[in-house]
């Protein structure tokens, strides 16, 4: 397959994108401005405005530096790696890798469309994606954001100096600039300092192999959806704080709807991030440290965003039926039962509660989902939860759709040598101390909060006997601190999802070592006075980004200098020998991965496709894999015919691979009920006597001559004419 080949090395790399500049490459510089705290919500007015208005100038101008740098290094490396504005057409759109090259498929549709109302209904009414099925892709699939892009590209004046591909590709970097931004905020809100963003941002950037993969797979669905993501986390991290006022409630809670919206709209993840984002607002309800009109709102505008999700994917059921949908309204109404006052009991009561509360929204939910999707016939995902049990060895073992997503190594188990990079990187161990300092926070400002509730029993005057707790200034580091558990067991659980837990550890790494009250507490013993601690935690921080950069920046400029190019020359002999020799109306199969490059580069019709998330599509592409099984001629010439497929297209690299368990043809055997070719015998297989169609083929016999006929070959791939 494919691969990047080494480039001579070029001393000063100023190769343009059409229409525009080459960014530079420079990355890791500070900011040249001091530094100030701001723990308060407070507007730029008297006699000290000048100052505010200084240190807001600064917090925005290095925000804006930081996250532009980002999405200029993540540009360089994606052009070192690819060359990718001296390859051919066909060789840019063959590395966007699997799914990728499908979504990116549906942009490149709307921008050649006639118009853009054509290109819409080419979309909805789809025959190309599951050929000979017609499908709505809106539906379908999360595209608005490819439907988005192309629309402003065709209404604005840019198409005589960008093509559409570096407009697609050079918003992606510009959303994550946008992550980067959000990440800086949020630091920034929860310390007080914006040398926390700074320093936040460079964790980010500096750790990227384990923070994001934007720069190598831009079309991904977490590409486009994980900067509203933030945006939204930054957005709820400003609301929580106690002291905001009205007005900046109202704004907080209008960026969290339409970045929750925006969030929802673009993954398909969407609905397990979200179950994770109300099971913190949840326990943050529960435990009693954040109000519970806050929670509610925030209910509400995650509901508000699944609905509307829902509505413009043309009433998607997948959405209604999710764990999430029927969590919020389970949780609703247990608060609105319980009521805003806390029952003063004793604090083994309390706990007892916690409990039985957690416990029967739990059950609720499951009663509700379970109704939904009986009354609504939902099963388009019912792989997900066999994937989540065979992953923990309960059931399923056998299942071809388990196995498919078993076998990937992104939704496997994080592996160990992640902890030891970002250990390297400085952020791990300032994360790990953070988060445990938190927990430990947040565990006696409950205690403290119950203890004042008992305490308050006995005494007439409630509102003088309240005494405040530990996190009473402060309920949004409560939720931060719930919420970065769940997103590291999500993250440890499956590798794909650890970049929604790697840049907690960005943000919570850098606030430990800014925080003013950390620092206090430390220094309380000292008797010191409040500038010497400012001086103190800035100081820190500064040396924690100096060490960052003394260990990373130099090999982040090595990485820089090296220059690769894409290479994969049978996939564009594949795609141009196509276009210019097969009908537009051929119907092509075979792996999901190949056939998302097929529809892309050749506009040919296709059978399956990567994106997995309907039922029917997967008991389809289970059928048509079946020739990397041990199958007769017949019943693989019945199966293709069957969804009226033209071409076959296999591939030695699968045929042939190693047998060890995880291989496509391993996969399709042991569902079979077969033993695969590695021998290894289990209850319930049988040995076939069948040869493997994919590998059989090649000899060209009468009895695979008499419906196939091979039409094109090379080191890579060879295609065969369903006859």
């Amino acid at each position: 397959m494919s691969e990047v080949k080494h480039r001579k090395s070029r001393s000063n790399f100023t190769k343009s994108a059409p229409g525009g500049g080459r960014p530079s490459t420079s990355t890791g510089r500070k900011a040249a401005v001091s530094p100030s705290h701001n723990t308060k919500d407070r507007t730029p007015e008297g006699g000290d405005g000048w100052i505010l208005w200084l240190n807001l100038g600064a917090c925005l101008s290095a925000m804006v530096y930081c996250g532009y740098k980002h999405a200029d290094l993540m540009y360089t490396i994606h052009e070192n790696n690819m060359w990718f504005t001296n390859i051919k057409e066909v060789e840019r759109e063959i590395s966007f890798r699997t799914e990728s090259g499908l979504y990116y498929s549906y942009y490149k549709q709307m921008v050649q469309a006639p118009s853009i109302s054509q290109g819409l209904h080419s979309l909805v009414h789809d025959n190309m994606t599951e050929h000979p099925d017609t499908i709505n892709v809106l539906e379908r699939m999360n595209v608005y954001q490819e439907v988005v892009l192309s629309i402003l590209y065709r209404v604005l004046p840019i198409k005589k100096w960008i093509p559409p591909i570096f407009f697609y590709i050079n918003s992606v970097f510009a959303l994550h600039a946008m992550l980067v931004w959000a990440l800086f905020l949020t630091a920034y809100f929860l310390s007080g300092s914006w040398l926390a963003g700074i320093l936040t941002a460079c964790f980010y950037t500096f750790n990227k192999v384990d923070t994001t993969r934007v720069e190598y797979i831009i079309p991904l669905r977490e590409s486009f959806s994980l900067p509203f993501l933030w945006v939204q986390i930054a957005a709820t991290t400003y609301y929580f704080r106690h002291n905001c006022s009205p007005q900046k409630e109202k704004l907080s809670v209008g960026i969290i709807l339409i970045s929750s919206l925006c969030f929802s709209l673009g993954w398909q993840f969407n609905q397990f991030v979200l179950l994770l984002q109300a099971f913190a607002l949840f326990g943050t309800w529960i435990l009693d440290m954040v109000p519970s009109r806050k929670i509610q709102m925030l209910f509400i505008a995650q509901c508000f965003s699944l609905v509307a999700t829902c509505f413009l994917q043309f009433f998607n059921k997948m959405i209604l039926g999710s764990l999430v949908m029927s969590f919020i309204p389970s949780a609703l109404l247990l608060i609105y039962l319980k009521g805003d006052e806390m029952k003063s009991c004793s604090i083994p009561n309390q706990i007892i509660k916690v409990f039985g509360y957690s416990l029967a929204v739990l059950v609720s939910m499951m009663l509700l989902q379970r109704v939904l999707k009986f009354v609504l016939g939902i099963d388009a995902d019912e792989h997900i939860y066999k994937f989540v049990m065979s992953k923990f060895k309960v059931g399923h073992a056998r299942d071809f759709d388990a196995l498919l997503y078993l076998c990937i190594d992104a939704f496997g188990f994080l592996q160990f040598d992640t902890f030891e990079r970002l250990t390297k990187g400085v952020v791990f161990p300032l994360y790990v101390v953070t988060h445990l300092g938190m927990l430990i926070i947040l565990f006696i400002a409950v205690l403290q909060n119950w203890s004042n509730h008992v305490h308050e029993t006995n005494v007439k005057d409630h509102t003088s006997a309240k005494k405040l707790h530990l996190l009473s200034s402060r309920p949004e580091l409560a939720y931060h601190t719930v919420l970065a558990v769940f997103f590291g067991i999500l993250g440890m659980s499956t590798l794909r999802m650890k970049y929604l837990w790697t840049p907690y550890m960005c943000i919570l790494g850098s606030v430990g070592i800014s925080d003013y009250k950390v620092w206090r507490t430390i220094l309380s013993p000292l008797k010191t006075q409040g500038i010497i601690v400012q001086i103190v935690r800035h100081f820190m921080t500064l040396l924690t980004l100096t060490v960052l950069l003394a260990i990373a920046l130099s090999p982040l400029l090595k990485e820089l200098e090296e220059l690769k190019e894409f290479w994969d020359p049978d996939t564009v002999e594949l795609m141009e020998w196509i276009k210019s020799s097969v009908p537009s109306s051929a119907a092509f199969t075979g792996s999901m991965q190949l056939l998302a490059g097929v529809k892309l580069c050749t506009g040919r019709p296709i059978t399956n496709h990567p994106h997995y998330e309907d039922n029917h599509l997967r008991f389809k592409t289970k059928e048509l894999y079946q020739i990397y099984g041990r199958r007769t001629p017949e019943d693989i010439h019945d199966i293709l015919t069957k969804y009226k497929s033209s071409y076959i297209i296999l591939e030695d690299s699968i045929c042939l691979a190693p047998s060890k368990g995880c291989r496509t043809p391993d996969i399709v055997d042991v569902d079979n009920g077969v033993i695969p070719d590695h021998g290894k015998s289990e209850p319930g297989l049988v040995k076939s006597s069948i040869p493997r169609f994919c590998d059989e083929i090649r000899y060209e016999t009468p009895a695979y001559t008499k419906y196939f006929k091979l039409v094109f070959s090379n080191r890579t791939f060879r295609v065969h004419k369903v006859l």
